[in-house]
C-alpha cells in the first residue's frame, strides 16, 4: 500500500492538489497559472499570440477574456467544431480539469 501511494507522479499529486483546490472553490489564481502553464507546454503558441509572444498564424489571444466569458472559452477548447462549425482549430484532447484551468486563464487576459 505504501508503495503504491509512493508511486504517485509529481503531475497526478499536482492534479490531485489543484482539483482539491477547485473542489473547496478556494483559489482562482492557482487556476489561471496551471493554464498559463498549460498553454506553453501544449505549444498553443505555436499558433496564438499573446502579447508579443508566440506565432500569429491563428487568433490573437491578448485580449480574448475581455470578448468571451470563461464557459464559452472552455466549451471552445472541449469542441471547437460545435462553437464554430467550420473552424480550423482541431479538438484537443485534454482533460475537463485541464480544459476549466486553460479556460480560465484566456479569460484572465482582458
Amino acid at each position: 500500500m505504501i508503495a503504491r501511494a509512493c508511486a504517485l507522479t509529481a503531475a497526478s499529486v499536482a492534479a490531485f492538489a489543484l482539483s482539491a483546490t477547485l473542489a473547496c472553490g478556494q483559489d482562482d489564481a492557482a487556476l489561471v497559472t496551471q493554464g498559463k502553464r498549460l498553454f506553453t507546454e501544449q505549444g498553443c503558441y505555436g499558433c496564438h499570440a499573446i502579447g508579443k509572444t508566440g506565432t500569429p498564424i491563428a487568433n490573437d489571444l491578448t485580449r480574448v477574456g475581455s470578448k468571451y466569458p470563461e464557459s464559452y472559452l472552455r466549451g471552445w477548447l472541449r469542441e471547437p467544431q460545435a462553437q464554430k462549425p467550420g473552424a480550423h482549430m482541431l479538438k484537443i484532447q485534454m482533460s475537463e480539469l485541464d480544459a476549466r484551468a486553460l479556460a480560465a486563464y484566456l479569460a484572465s487576459l482582458k
